[in-house]
This record gives C-alpha cells, sequence and structure tokens, in this order.
C-alpha cells in the first residue's frame, strides 16, 4: 500500500538512485542559480525573485507531479513577454509593478490548474512545430537584443527591440571594454565546459570567476563595471496581491498570452525526447494520456505558490529538464536538493551576489536565447517545405520586432489558417493503371500508367468538407472538360476522404446531377465505413443508383467501363 504522502517520483525509491540524484543536482544548480537570477533581470525583477520561483515552482511540481526529470522556474521564454505586458500596466521598478506581476502569476496558475482539470491540454496542438521555432527563435533574438546594452555597459533604457538598437548604435563610443570582457569570458568559460561535459558546473564556474574579478580588480569601483548591488535575503513575505479595477482590465490579454506559452512549452518539453518519464510503478514508462495535464496542473499551482510569494509565474524549463535527463536523474529528488540549495543560498549567502556584474548575467541569457534559436531545425523546415518555413520566418520576425504577445497571436493564426488553406486546396491526383496490375496510381510520380479510355480517376487527400466543397466540385468540372477525350464515366477515389459534413455531401449530390445531365456517370471506390456511413445517411446511394459503390479502383473502372458501352 502506498503512502499518499510520498510525491509520486518517489515512491519505490531505491538507495541506488541517490548517487544519481545528488550528481543530477549539482549539475542542475550550477545552471540554475545563475541562470534563475537572470531570467528575474530578464523580467524587470530583483534577482533573488528568480530564486524564489525556482524553489516554488520545483517544490510543488516535485511534491505532485509525476514526471522524473521535468524542471520547472522561471523561464526566460516567457519572463520577456512578462516584462512587457506587466510594463503596460504599471511602471517597471515600482512596487506596483512588483504587486501586478504576482498577482499576474496567481492568474496564470489558476488558468493553468482549470485547463489540467477540464483536461484540455490538447490544445496545446494548435501550434504547429514550425511555428514554435520561429517563436522561440524570435524570443531568442528579443532577448539578445535586450542584453547588448548591459554587455556594452550602457544600460538598459530602449521599450522595444529596435528601441535597444537605438540605444546601442547612440552610445557606442562609451562601450566599457571590461564589461564586454566580463561577458567574453563567461560565455567562453560555459562554452568550454559544455564541450568538454555537459555536467561539469561551467556557469557556477563563470559566476565565481565574475565575482572574484569584480574584487580582485576593483572593476566596480574604478572601472565602471555594473553590478547587481545589495540582494535582499531571507523568507518572502506570503500576501494575496490585489490589483485595481482599472489595471484588471488590462491583464487578461497578456495572461491568456503566457498561459498559452506555458502550456505549448510544457507540451513540447514533455514530448521531446529525453523529456522526462511519467513515474508510474518505480518503472520509468512513457507519459500517461493524461500526463500532460496533471503536469498543467502541478505547473500552474507552482505559478499560484509563486504569486503568493510575490514572484512571477513559473513553467518548465526545457534546458532544466535536459540537463537533469542528460546527467541520469532517476527522480524529483533532484530538483528538490537544488531547490533547497537555492532557498539556502536566498536566505543567508546573497552577500558576495551584491557583485556580481550584470555583464555575467546578460551573458547567461545570451548563452540561453542560443539554446533557443534552434538554426539547424529552421534549415531543416525550408529543405522540407518553403510555406512553412516562410510561417516560421514570419513569426520569428513579429516576435523580434513588434513584440511576443503579437508574435503568439500571429503564430496560432497562422498555424490554423495553413492547415485550414491546406484542407480547403487539398492535393489531388489523376490515377493511372500500373501496368500488368490491378494497382491505380497517381500519374505524375515519374512511373508508367495505362489510362482508361473514357474513365477519368480522381483522388483527393482531404475530407470533403464546406471549405473545400465547391472548389473540389468544380476541379472535377474542369478536370473532366480538360480530358483528351469524351469522358464517360468519373471514379472518384475515397480512400484520402476521412469524413463528409453536409456541405461537402450537397457538393457530392450536386456534381453528380451534372455530370448525369452531360452523360457522365460516377462511381465512388474505397470508401472508409465512416464515409459510406456519410454517403448512406445522405441519401446520395440511391442517387448514384445501385451498384455505384466499389471496394476498389480498379473494380470501378470495370463496372464502370462496361455499362457506359453502348450494347
Amino acid at each position: 500500500m502506498r503512502s499518499w504522502w510520498v510525491p509520486p517520483t518517489l515512491r519505490g525509491y531505491r538507495a541506488s538512485w541517490l548517487g544519481a540524484d545528488l550528481l543530477g543536482a549539482l549539475t542542475l544548480l550550477a545552471v540554475a542559480l545563475p541562470g534563475q537570477m537572470a531570467t528575474a533581470r530578464l523580467a524587470n525583477l530583483p534577482a533573488v525573485a528568480g530564486l524564489y520561483a525556482f524553489v516554488a515552482g520545483s517544490v510543488v511540481y516535485a511534491a505532485f507531479g509525476t514526471n522524473r526529470h521535468l524542471s520547472v522556474g522561471a523561464d526566460s521564454t516567457i519572463a520577456p513577454l512578462l516584462a512587457t505586458g506587466v510594463a503596460s500596466v504599471a511602471a517597471a521598478g515600482t512596487a506596483d509593478y512588483v504587486t501586478v506581476m504576482a498577482f499576474t502569476a496567481l492568474m496564470v496558475g489558476a488558468l493553468l490548474v482549470t485547463v489540467g482539470l477540464c483536461r484540455l491540454g490538447w490544445i496545446s496542438e494548435f501550434l504547429s512545430t514550425p511555428v514554435i521555432t520561429g517563436l522561440l527563435a524570435g524570443i531568442a533574438v528579443e532577448i539578445v537584443v535586450r542584453q547588448i546594452p548591459v554587455i556594452l555597459g550602457a544600460g538598459n533604457g530602449g521599450t522595444s527591440t529596435i528601441g535597444e538598437v537605438r540605444l546601442v548604435t547612440g552610445q557606442l563610443g562609451h562601450i566599457n571594454g571590461w564589461s564586454v570582457g566580463i561577458a567574453a569570458g563567461v560565455l567562453v568559460i560555459i562554452a568550454a565546459t559544455q564541450r568538454v561535459s555537459r555536467r561539469l558546473p561551467g556557469t557556477l564556474l563563470a559566476l565565481v570567476a565574475a565575482i572574484v574579478a569584480v574584487h580582485a580588480l576593483g572593476l566596480a569601483s574604478h572601472h565602471g563595471v555594473a553590478i547587481l548591488g545589495a540582494v535582499h535575503s531571507g523568507l518572502p513575505h506570503a500576501r494575496l496581491p490585489s490589483v485595481s479595477w482599472s489595471q484588471l482590465r488590462r491583464m487578461p490579454g497578456l495572461v491568456l498570452t503566457v498561459a498559452f506559452v506555458c502550456i505549448a512549452q510544457t507540451a513540447a518539453t514533455v514530448r521531446a525526447p529525453g523529456g522526462g518519464a511519467a513515474a508510474g510503478g518505480g518503472a520509468a514508462g512513457g507519459g500517461a494520456a493524461g500526463g500532460i495535464n496533471r503536469d498543467l496542473i502541478c505547473i500552474g499551482a507552482g505559478s499560484v505558490a509563486a504569486g503568493l510569494i510575490g514572484v512571477f509565474p513559473v513553467d518548465a524549463s526545457p534546458p532544466n529538464t535536459t540537463i537533469a535527463t542528460a546527467s541520469g536523474t532517476r527522480s524529483q529528488l533532484a530538483n528538490i536538493v537544488a531547490a533547497l540549495v537555492v532557498l539556502a543560498v536566498a536566505l543567508v549567502a546573497t552577500g558576495p551576489l551584491a557583485s556580481l556584474p550584470r555583464a555575467m548575467l546578460a551573458a547567461m541569457l545570451v548563452f540561453i536565447a542560443s539554446k533557443l534559436f534552434r538554426a539547424r531545425e529552421l534549415r531543416t523546415i525550408l529543405r522540407f517545405d518553403r510555406v512553412e518555413f516562410g510561417l516560421a520566418a514570419a513569426t520569428l520576425l513579429v516576435v523580434a520586432v513588434v513584440g511576443i504577445e503579437q508574435g503568439v497571436a500571429l503564430a496560432m493564426i497562422l498555424s490554423l489558417a495553413d492547415r485550414t488553406w491546406r484542407s480547403a486546396r487539398p492535393r489531388d491526383a489523376i490515377l493511372g493503371r500500373a501496368p500488368g496490375t490491378d494497382h491505380w496510381i497517381p500519374t505524375d510520380i515519374g512511373l508508367p500508367t495505362e489510362p482508361a479510355a473514357g474513365i477519368l480517376v480522381y483522388l483527393v487527400y482531404a475530407p470533403l468538407w464546406y471549405g473545400n466543397a465547391d472548389y473540389l466540385r468544380s476541379r472535377v468540372r474542369n478536370l473532366v472538360d480538360a480530358a483528351p477525350g469524351p469522358v464517360r464515366a468519373v471514379v472518384l477515389d475515397a480512400a484520402g476522404i476521412s469524413d463528409i459534413d453536409y456541405t461537402g455531401l450537397q457538393a457530392l449530390r450536386g456534381l453528380t446531377a451534372e455530370l448525369a445531365q452531360r452523360g457522365v456517370s460516377i462511381g465512388i471506390a474505397r470508401t472508409s465505413h465512416l464515409v459510406h456511413h456519410d454517403l448512406k445517411h445522405g441519401e446520395i446511394l440511391k442517387q448514384l443508383g445501385p451498384g455505384h459503390l466499389f471496394a476498389s479502383v480498379d473494380e470501378a473502372v470495370s463496372a464502370l467501363d462496361t455499362a457506359a458501352k453502348p450494347p
């Protein structure tokens, strides 16, 4: 009998797993400690807010989640979106800004919990992979552009990507070489350790080296290197944040956008190769059917906890989850240990962090952004389909230039529009018989085919619905008109038709009547039981007459050819 109070991934825990989990915790900590602080700065919050968010997200998910490897915390994907959205409601750097951010965390968390309870995790599938790739690449570009002024020692100031570019170009004569050197050194250390082994704590080494350099060389006092400054320590104060009615009216778009990105990213993280496994009976297995919904409930609860302690929403972290998986973690104990160490740092060890150069955190964000910009996948998409690459590129540009919220909205519209267009103007083919066989294949694939005199065999790769009904009706009519000789019969190969709606049925009935007036009969071959049901209940079988529904194309051609010949 399992104890209800034991976290799911710790049930059936074995002592032999402890070493792997502790190593995973150390590896995760090396990335999470500077990464979470950098992400908090990206959201225009104090660095310690990122540490609190990591603790809240990790502990809540570890207590109730079933995925052994999933890492939850402050995330660089939603941080820029939060910074822009919350800044439109309250001025950054004010107490009001922090309150609105915490309230946003509550609302996003409540929405994610609701989505999970209602088993609506499938909505994450409404963003195609190319569009998600473009979305993440656009966010990466925005992150990098926003960090360039910090790396150059010019400070922040732009409110948009274009604004940041203008800021940089206007201050090229005031570049702080020490800040640039620190950022370059951090990236070199991270890249070098990553090349040797992903388990090496390169980011932690870079953090320590940057702090030591500031003290040893007097970079802050003598060379004008911007540092983090005093970092608040101690436990956060738990309270229920509240906002005014006027502020609340401006928040629904932000909340919905952040929640949708969290849903999409959680699904992508869990479904990715090595994205973790559901705990079940102590065995690592694939995610259960309801796994994504439970993950959303737990991540939503983590955001609610984060909001109650005054920080920002949490999300599944693809980089941290990949690190946890690669380090061989066996349970959520790794995340629990990492969270406890981060909490200890936030409580008693924030003093040294005051000397942390801002350029180091900026370089850390550039490193994270490099993982979001998947150039190889963009090239693969381009080779596969130029239209889908165009969707990814359009999303990238809108996110990078206009804004993330607008980019997410465009991504959803483009994904649905692309799929709707492909279904409304589907691919089709004229079929011919492969010589010496009874197989019918497309005539345009480069293989020899034999046409059936006076018979047009037509295949469409789409359901017959209101979006393409008139198009397909006119398409068949035009093919009949363009045939090299008179057409006596048309065979509709229904193997590619998954279903027919009422409008599609009416179009098929109209086509049948129209062809009959021209002396052209029509037969339907290879229907599924679902399409057969639609045809039967639509009474089109009566209109076609007996013997016009066939099990194969060859049977349909033979029967219609015999019937069309004069006695």
